[in-house]
């Protein structure tokens, strides 16, 4: 399985009494891969995989996968306790999904050789492809990383840490490892397209993009300035559009998402709110947001 173009990391619709909205989830999905999205990530972080119960993995998943129709790979979240991580990477493949994105266990700061017993344990309840999310409590050394390549089923590695130069040393060691040619690694920091020029530098060229899920125009726009090295389209991006959604994401914890949900509901398909422990966006915050993806969209003549 390999990646290319923009990923996209849809939302979760909340229907008015707080369930899960199968119906505006196809929606937002078949819109995403509509636009031009290079695969869809159901159920993750974008998509509060903290708080949505195995069985609504497995709906989401199933939705996913309808909704593609094979068009684009499918993968969905697991992760957390052991036994609660092979259950859900169960349902992920009753449901039909093309692979696992494995999420850090839940809290413990583990020995490395800790974190891929973790893995070996969710990998083995699977058939499934797995790229692990480093983040969190699961860091790895670059010797770890490489051990993790070796598996039979782990075909990817997110970072979610941001240090440039850990993850070089481990793309190095991991490219050393004979038969991972084709292992992939990817940019998964909150707002990926602020580090993606940095990444790309050293050899990771795949990123996950939030913004494609409110504003697919704006990170198509990016990923091809990327490609094409317009510098001058970037610097304009990055100044005027997502600096400024950065420094509006961090003014309170969880906006990561919940803005993203704002920005769905803002482009005309209503998603409803986020689950706690996180909280909408105030309606100043989301009149800033409107403002912004109006900016955007006017930068790339869309």
């Amino acid at each position: 399985m390999k990646f290319q173009g923009v990923l996209f990391f849809p939302v979760t619709p909340f229907g008015a009494d707080g369930s899960l909205d199968e119906e505006q989830l196809g929606r937002h999905i078949e819109a995403g891969v509509a636009a031009g999205a290079g695969g869809v990530f159901v159920a993750c972080g974008t998509g509060e995989f903290h708080a949505l119960t195995p069985e609504e993995i497995e709906r989401a998943t199933r939705v996913a996968v309808e909704a593609t129709a094979a068009r684009v790979p499918v993968l969905a979240a697991a992760g957390g306790p052991v036994p609660v991580a092979r259950d859900q990477a169960a349902r992920i493949e009753r449901a039909g999904a093309d692979g696992i994105l494995l999420l850090p266990p839940y809290l413990v700061t583990a020995p490395q050789r800790g974190l891929v017993r973790y893995v070996e344990e969710i990998t083995a309840a699977t058939d499934l492809p797995v790229i692990f999310y480093q983040r969190g409590t699961a860091r790895l050394t670059e010797s770890t990383a490489a051990e993790l390549a070796a598996l039979p089923h782990v075909i990817g590695l997110k970072d979610g840490v941001g240090d440039i130069e850990r993850m070089h040393r481990i793309v190095r060691a991991v490219r050393a490892v004979p038969g991972a040619e084709d292992f992939q690694f990817f940019n998964g920091l909150p707002t990926a397209e602020m580090t993606a020029p940095a990444y790309r530098g050293i050899g990771v060229g795949l990123y996950s993009s939030a913004v494609f899920a409110f504003a697919p125009e704006i990170a198509l726009a990016f990923h091809r300035a990327l490609a094409e090295n317009d510098e001058a389209l970037l610097a304009t991006l990055l100044d005027e559009f997502y600096g400024p959604l950065v420094a509006l994401r961090d003014e309170v914890p969880g906006y990561a998402v919940a803005l993203v949900k704002a920005g769905v509901t803002l482009r005309g398909l209503d998603v409803g709110g986020v689950r706690a422990p996180l909280l909408d966006p105030t309606p100043e915050h989301v009149a800033r947001l409107a403002k912004l993806l109006d900016h955007g969209l006017e930068v790339i003549g869309a």
